[in-house]
């Protein structure tokens, strides 16, 4: 039998840390101590415990660690990162370490290092001459990058459970249609609000059933009254705001009355062509034939916007991404400085987002589908708030909310 003590540090108890780690144990068919446990006695006293894991063999102790490691746990004893060459580019290491989406540090030269730009599923890369720590995807790895293998050397730090009574603690990890919409939605104005004056950026990952509910308006009014920073979407989303703006129509059928258009299936394609002969959706704007909505207020508004391809778009649009890799990168780099992302009826896109956070950023998911909220969470994004609500009901009270609040003295 081999053995290893770890410690647990800050909110372990009410953060559900410290029974994951037991049941971690356990589910892993390892055995453990409790050596030393120490409750804080104030809401806002840290806990601290130490525990002593047995494994079956070295093998068996080092694949637990390398699990509670993901959740928390350190070893007491001070080591040093270990780093390895990449032996090419897009090429790591043998057992690199692969990141989660938690605040990390890694030890180098006897100092803790904070991992920059951290993210699940990545790996850090270290420039000892600068003494800093970068998260990075694997395709962005060059030959000669020093890797951290292994886990020595690492601190993982999950963000606690919020201490204060907000819409994040009231109703964490929670998916369920019964929810108090309009409490709801006061309590997420006040997040958004607070963010904006931590001066930390909205991010809203959209999708084209905001156009087709009726509350593509909602949301060209939230960019408009500076609520947006970020917008994140696909083709479909401007495509369905453009043809809306020109036709009335979101996939030819009429926004107003809910009826279908006399040829109106064939509006999106409309819409595409008139930008495609524009040059681009800014070019459309410029010379006046689009007038309003969600891509007209960016535009008119230096909202950035990015927009990621995929194989089922029509056309697509000039400014859409349509090189995977290059819409990733295009994300992370608007992500720098997003203190709370909305995510709106898109699931794809809010998994997708939802890889590249930071587990501290917070995240908000409506949609209709409980699915996906549960998808999301279930992918490793456990901080996001589910609302399962019709976006188009959801969205016009938030911005009416959100206007309402601006106008307040």
């Amino acid at each position: 039998m081999n053995v290893r003590e770890i410690e647990l540090k800050g909110h372990i108890i009410d953060s559900f840390i410290l029974p994951k780690v037991f049941d971690t144990i356990m589910d892993l068919g390892g055995d453990f101590d409790v050596l030393q446990f120490e409750i804080g006695k104030h809401k806002t006293d840290p806990s601290y415990a130490r525990i002593l894991v047995k494994g079956k063999n070295r093998k068996h102790l080092d694949v637990i660690l390398s699990t509670l490691h993901q959740i928390g746990a350190r070893v007491p004893e001070v080591e040093e990162a270990e780093l390895q060459e990449a032996p090419k580019d897009k090429t790591l290491p043998r057992n690199f370490y692969s990141t989660t989406n938690h605040p990390t540090y890694v030890r180098i030269d006897g100092e803790w290092i904070e991992v920059e730009d951290i993210k699940m599923d990545s790996v850090i890369v270290v420039d000892l001459e600068n003494k800093r720590a970068y998260c990075r995807k694997i395709n962005t790895v060059k030959k000669g990058d020093l890797i951290i293998v292994g886990n020595k050397g690492i601190r993982v730090e999950p963000p606690a459970r919020p201490r204060g009574y907000t819409i994040f603690e009231f109703m964490k990890s929670t998916v369920s249609s019964e929810k108090p919409t309009p409490s709801l939605v006061s309590k997420i104005a006040d997040e958004i609000l607070a963010t904006k004056s931590q001066r930390k950026k909205v991010l809203v990952v959209a999708g084209p059933a905001v156009i087709h509910t009726g509350a593509g308006d909602a949301l060209a009014s939230m960019i408009r009254e500076g609520f947006v920073d970020v917008l994140f979407a696909g083709n479909a989303l401007p495509v369905h705001d453009i043809e809306n703006q020109l036709y009335g129509s979101s996939l030819g059928v009429d926004i107003k009355t809910g009826r279908p258009t006399e040829g109106g299936h064939r509006n999106h394609l409309y819409a595409i062509n008139e930008v495609l002969r524009a040059g681009s959706i800014k070019n459309l704007v410029k010379m006046k034939k689009l007038r309003g909505g969600v891509m007209y207020e960016c535009i008119k508004n230096n909202v950035p916007f990015i927009l990621a391809g995929s194989i089922r778009d029509d056309g697509p649009l000039p400014e859409v991404i349509t090189d995977a890799v290059e819409a990733q990168k295009a994300m992370l780099e608007n992500l720098r400085g997003v203190g709370i992302v909305l995510m709106l009826s898109t699931m794809l896109h809010s998994i997708a987002v939802g890889n590249l956070l930071p587990s501290y950023v917070k995240t908000i998911c409506v949609d209709i589908n409980p699915a996906t909220v549960t998808k999301l969470t279930d992918r490793g994004t456990a901080q996001a708030l589910g609302i399962v609500t019709d976006v188009g009901i959801f969205l016009p009270r938030l911005a009416e909310e959100l206007k309402k609040r601006k106008m307040q003295p």
